[in-house]
Parts: structure tokens; C-alpha cells; sequence
């Protein structure tokens, strides 16, 4: 209907639409906005307009990084004294990448507004995105990390055509709700009583996406930690397949003619090596990669470290923990191992720290002095 704007084309994205500006404005006149200290802001271009709006008024504006790719918010900062114009360019996604400064799990983020985009909404306040789920995983990330409240309100901007009947059948328990809509001539309360997602459901989450978003990985650790269920979607499949009696058979007999692995530690003062003497021909070999781990916190022990790099699937051949430093090393068999393990480990956190995860500058099988030179 010549309705959509630029970027085009509109299709699988949250489509920016003519008016978009206008039903922007309009959160102005919202009480819940006015009252919002902490602002959550989808980076969809049709929202330019509130993440503006936010920015004039002064509060603290989130944006969610593209695709959870590397983290969960960038806080958008703008210059000292920054003008209209260049609060303008903050509110755009050149400025998001311009102005903005990543806020980790730790970052006690508390968000009073959520503004979403969406492909089709009803007056219910059942929504629709684009079918990847991610407005739905933030959503759930935040309550996880304790930054949204059950009567945190959310808000979406649409085109008044994109305002439709939807069938209850198409929602599931993780879909996300709303409470306002706003379009270019109308502002809808839906006093929508469907509960929001009251956390991640592990369930849904398949390895792939756990992947896709390092930031989730933490979250599921620290969940773990506290005694949750975090049972992936595979793991459920898994555990069915593993418990059929021909794989409890073939499991028995494994474990009965598998070779034990013997394993030497060693621990002086703060320094604690633990290596597996299961693979001792790549001793020398020039095979070994080591991986950089820094940005530990001084409250971690290394047990903990070793029950993250369990979970992950990341557990080297052996563990060089330097805790007074700060960093441990961690030898893998080859390259490609080591930079999976850096791959699974991208994004967590342990004591309060985001780790710095990285092949190490100087690698360990050209000499043991070299390590000692990582910063």
C-alpha cells in the first residue's frame, strides 16, 4: 500500500513504516514513560523517534546489541553538551555504535520502560516480531538478570494497519506481551492480563542458539549455579535417547573397557596446575594451543573455573591457574580446539567478571618463559 519506509525491503525485518515519527511523539504522553528513570529501546529504525525522545529527556537509554551477538545492552552516552543534532545521530545505529558503551550482567541495570517493535499486534497486546525470537529472549534475559519486574510496562510502535486480530493458539509461554500501542493516530491501553515470560525456559533453548548468544552462557551457568533446571532442548532428546536399554547397555560396556585417566595436580601458593596425561604424545609435539583467561576475579577459585570450563564443554588438557594474577592458561590439544573453547567461553562471567577469553599472545609450546609475558 506504499505504506513502508526506508529500509527497504521491509521483509524480515521490523518494517519502519510512514508516521513512524509521529506515533513516536506520542510516548511523550505517556505517564510511564515520563516517570522512567532507565529506558529499554529495540534498534529497529522505526523507533529512531523514541530513542530520541528518551535522550531529550534525559534518561538512561539501553539498546539491545544486535542479535545478542555480544552482549545484552549498550548504554547509549551521549557527548557533554551534545546538541539536538547530535542527539539525533545518538538515536540512529550509526550512533549507537558511535556512542554507546557495553552494560555487562553486571551492569544492575533496572529498566522502568520496555519499547519494542512488531511486525503485527493485537488490541489484546499479543504480539508478533519477526519470528526469531530474540525481543522474546531479551525480555526473559532481563527478568533473569533481575532488570524488568513483572509490572515493568511494555510499550511497540506500529502503522494502524499493522494493528490486527491474533489468534491465542499462536502464542506460546515465551512470547512477549504488551501493555501500550502507539501508532500515528491512536494509543491503545491494552490492559493485556496474559503473564510475561517469568525468566529464560531452558527447554525452548537449543544448543545452536546458546552459540548464537555468548551472553546467554553465563546466564545459564549462573542459574545453574543456584540449583535451576537449565535442561537444553537437545539435552531433553538426549537424556530420552540415553535412557532407551540398548544405549544403557552400550553405556555399561563403555565404561567397563574405557581406559582410566590418570591425572596428575600440582599446587604451590597461588599457582595450580592440573594436566591430563590421557594425550602425552602431544607433550612437545607442537600441537598444543593455549588459551588466555584474564579479568578473573580475586573471589573465584579454581575449582569454579574448572566446573564452567566442564559445563561448557570446554575442558583442556591442562589448567594453569595463576590466580593472583588474575588469569589462568589453558592448553588444548590443537588449534581448533582452542579457538571452539574460546568460541564457547566468549561472554562469561564468574564473581562479578566478564572474562577476557582469548588464544594466548605467545603460545605455550614455544616455550614456558613466553606465558609469563600475557598482560
Amino acid at each position: 500500500s506504499g505504506l513502508a519506509d526506508f529500509p527497504r525491503p521491509v521483509h524480515r525485518r521490523i518494517p519502519n513504516f510512514k508516521g513512524s515519527r509521529q506515533a513516536c511523539c506520542s510516548i511523550k504522553e505517556l505517564d510511564v514513560f515520563n516517570r522512567a528513570h532507565e529506558v529499554k529501546v529495540d534498534p529497529d529504525k522505526p523507533l529512531e523517534g523514541v530513542r530520541l525522545a528518551a535522550l531529550q529527556a534525559r534518561k538512561t537509554l539501553l539498546v539491545p546489541t544486535p542479535r545478542l551477538r555480544t552482549g545484552l545492552f549498550n548504554k547509549i552516552v551521549p557527548p557533554s553538551g551534545a546538541t539536538k543534532e547530535i542527539l539525533r545521530i545518538c538515536a540512529t545505529s550509526q550512533g549507537i555504535k558511535e556512542y554507546s558503551v557495553p552494560v555487562g550482567l553486571d551492569g544492575k541495570a533496572r529498566v522502568d520502560l520496555v519499547v519494542v517493535g512488531s511486525v503485527a499486534v493485537s488490541e489484546k497486546g499479543w504480539r508478533i516480531g519477526k519470528g526469531e525470537g530474540y525481543a522474546d529472549m531479551e525480555y526473559a534475559m532481563m527478568v533473569s538478570m533481575g532488570a524488568v519486574q513483572e509490572d515493568t510496562p511494555v510499550v511497540t510502535i506500529v502503522h494502524d494497519c499493522q494493528v490486527v486480530d491474533i489468534a491465542e493458539e499462536l502464542l506460546d509461554d515465551h512470547d512477549l506481551t504488551v501493555d501500550y500501542i502507539l501508532t500515528p493516530t491512536r494509543t491503545i491501553k491494552t490492559n493485556c492480563k496474559r503473564p510475561k515470560p517469568q525468566g529464560i525456559i531452558w527447554h525452548k533453548v537449543s544448543y545452536e542458539m546458546l552459540g548464537k548468544i555468548p551472553i546467554l552462557k553465563s546466564l545459564r551457568y549462573r542459574e545453574q549455579q543456584t540449583g535451576k533446571d537449565v535442561t537444553l532442548q537437545d539435552e531433553h532428546s538426549d537424556l530420552a535417547n540415553a535412557n532407551t536399554p540398548a544405549a544403557l547397555n552400550e553405556k555399561a560396556m563403555a565404561e567397563n573397557t574405557r581406559p582410566q585417566a590418570a591425572t596428575g595436580s600440582a599446587q604451590i601458593g597461588q599457582h595450580y596446575v592440573e594436566s591430563d596425561s590421557l594425550s602425552p604424545r602431544l607433550e612437545g609435539s607442537g600441537m598444543i594451543t593455549t588459551v588466555y583467561v584474564g579479568n578473573i576475579s580475586p573471589s573465584v577459585r579454581v575449582s569454579e573455573l574448572k566446573c564452567a570450563l566442564r559445563e561448557f564443554h570446554a575442558t583442556p588438557l591442562r589448567l594453569n591457574w595463576q590466580g593472583a594474577q588474575h588469569r589462568a592458561f589453558l592448553d588444548y590439544k590443537d588449534k581448533a580446539t582452542a579457538e571452539s573453547a574460546v568460541s564457547s567461553l566468549k561472554g562469561l562471567s564468574l564473581g562479578g567478571n566478564t572474562l577476557r577469553v582469548e588464544l594466548a599472545k605467545n603460545q605455550r609450546n614455544k616455550g614456558q618463559v613466553e606465558i609469563n609475558s600475557q598482560k
